[in-house]
C-alpha cells in the first residue's frame, strides 16, 4: 500500500506470527507517517477479513537504518531466513509469508 502511493519501496519483508520485518527504502515523508499509515490500513484489513475490531499492532516500532546496498541483500536474507531460524518450518517456500526483490520464491538457496 505505501509502495502504491510512492511513500516506500519494498525490498524484502516476512510477517512472523508476532512481528514483521519489514526492509524498505523511504521515499516521501517521515518514517512515523509511512509506519502510521501501514499499520492503520493493514490493520483495517486485518479486522474485516477476521471479523474483529480494535488493535492489532502495537505502539511504537523499532528501526535500523542500513547504509550500504551489500547490507541491504544480507539483512534481506536475514529477514526471510526467520521463519526457518524459529522452527516453523524447515524449507522458505513451505512459509508464504514473504517476499524479496533479490530472491526468487522457488529458489531459496540464499535464504539459509
Amino acid at each position: 500500500m505505501c509502495d502504491k502511493e510512492g511513500i516506500s519501496r519494498t525490498h524484502a519483508w516476512v510477517l512472523m506470527p508476532d512481528h514483521l520485518h519489514w526492509l524498505f527504502e523511504l521515499r516521501e515523508g517521515s518514517l512515523s507517517r509511512c509506519l502510521c499509515r501501514f499499520k492503520s490500513r493493514s490493520a483495517r484489513g486485518v479486522n474485516q477479513l477476521l471479523n474483529t475490531h480494535g488493535p492489532v499492532w502495537q505502539p511504537g516500532f523499532y528501526d535500523h537504518r542500513v547504509r550500504v546496498e551489500e547490507d541491504l541483500r544480507r539483512q534481506a536474507r536475514y529477514f526471510i531466513a526467520n521463519p526457518i531460524r524459529a522452527c516453523l518450518v524447515t524449507d522458505l517456500h513451505e512459509y508464504p509469508h514473504w517476499g524479496c526483490r533479490w530472491i526468487a520464491r522457488d529458489d531459496d538457496s540464499d535464504a539459509s
